[in-house]
């Protein structure tokens, strides 16, 4: 089995415009003709299977994208072979994202390990059956660990029972889902791009000090790019399309705030504050959002910083 085509590119041209843009096009054509693959290779079919929680994005029949958590014991996830991962968890009619994994969506997934930050990311489609779906690989690669902080995962219900908490709809922050962001070191932000026909959605890792992501008064969150892998898969599909879609979570509650909306690249530094370590700014208003306590039957408790988190800043105000 090979790695993608090497008669193409191996990036769309929103990810290329960036790279373009930062010195960095030639050098990221041979890294992605190297590490993105159509298939799972041995450590990543050995890796999903050891994980409680998957991260994944999908969009929904209006074009919204909505990334969510979900979890399950530790074999939920398994790749029967190279070129299928699968997922098996029953559909959430109150998870916003369950709405855009009928059969044959487009669907970005993430596995993250917080013990150990390590870390795979693939795209494909949903081909479902009857214990949850399978995603057919289009692309799968690694990412290194920046700004992972570790945290040591326990279960506090079976993950197969709903929470029984009614979500909170809305079209903008509430105080719980604005208190939970501004203190918040992680969050996971889900794109899509339409390429030759094909929708290519990815969903990504954020990381960075508390409070790393600011809530303007106007509702905007201003978040600063580390500097990272240069794939810019994130930035690159803002860049052709500003639909995208934000979750954070409670790791100590299990509250998820979903959130989607516009994104936009930011061509400077805001004005008015920056953060050290950030390269570029982008920017994010939701439209709509929801709330859900309890809908991660995980609790995760904090044991170390990521170091490259710690060698960042806050938001000089």
């Amino acid at each position: 089995m090979d790695n993608l085509a090497s008669d193409r590119s191996p990036w769309h041209e929103g990810e290329r415009a960036l790279q373009r843009r930062y010195g960095v096009e030639t050098r990221m054509d041979e890294v992605g003709r190297r590490v993105l693959r159509d298939h799972l290779i041995d450590q990543h079919r050995e890796f999903y299977p050891l994980l409680p929680m998957v991260v994944l994005a999908a969009v929904d029949g209006e074009g919204l994208v909505w990334p969510t958590l979900r979890a399950g014991r530790a074999g939920f996830l398994r790749a029967p072979d190279a070129h299928r991962l699968t997922v098996e968890l029953a559909r959430d009619p109150a998870d916003p994202a369950d709405a855009g994994m009928d059969d044959g969506a487009a669907i970005g997934l993430l596995g993250i390990d917080l013990t150990t930050r390590r870390r795979n990311r693939l795209n494909g489609t949903v081909h479902r059956h009857q214990g949850g779906f399978d995603v057919v690989v289009e692309q799968s690669f690694g990412n290194c660990p920046k700004y992972i902080q570790l945290r040591e995962p326990r279960f506090v219900r079976d993950p197969a029972l709903p929470s029984v908490a009614e979500p909170v709809t809305s079209t903008a922050l509430d105080p719980a889902a604005r208190n939970l962001i501004e203190g918040a070191d992680t969050f996971f932000v889900g794109t899509y791009a339409d390429v030759d026909g094909r929708r290519q959605v990815d969903v990504s890792h954020r990381g960075g000090r508390r409070g790393f992501v600011r809530v303007g008064d106007d509702g905007w969150l201003t978040i600063p790019d580390l500097a990272g892998n240069r794939f810019f898969n994130t930035l690159g599909n803002i860049a052709v399309n500003p639909r995208a879609g934000l979750v954070f979570t409670d790791f100590s509650t299990g509250t998820l705030v979903q959130m989607t909306g516009e994104a936009e690249l930011l061509p400077d530094a805001p004005a008015d504050a920056s953060v050290a370590g950030a390269e570029r700014y982008w920017r994010f208003r939701p439209e709509r959002v929801v709330r859900r306590g309890d809908a991660l039957p995980l609790r995760y408790q904090f044991t170390e910083w990521s170091p490259f988190a710690l060698a960042t800043g806050d938001w000089d105000k």
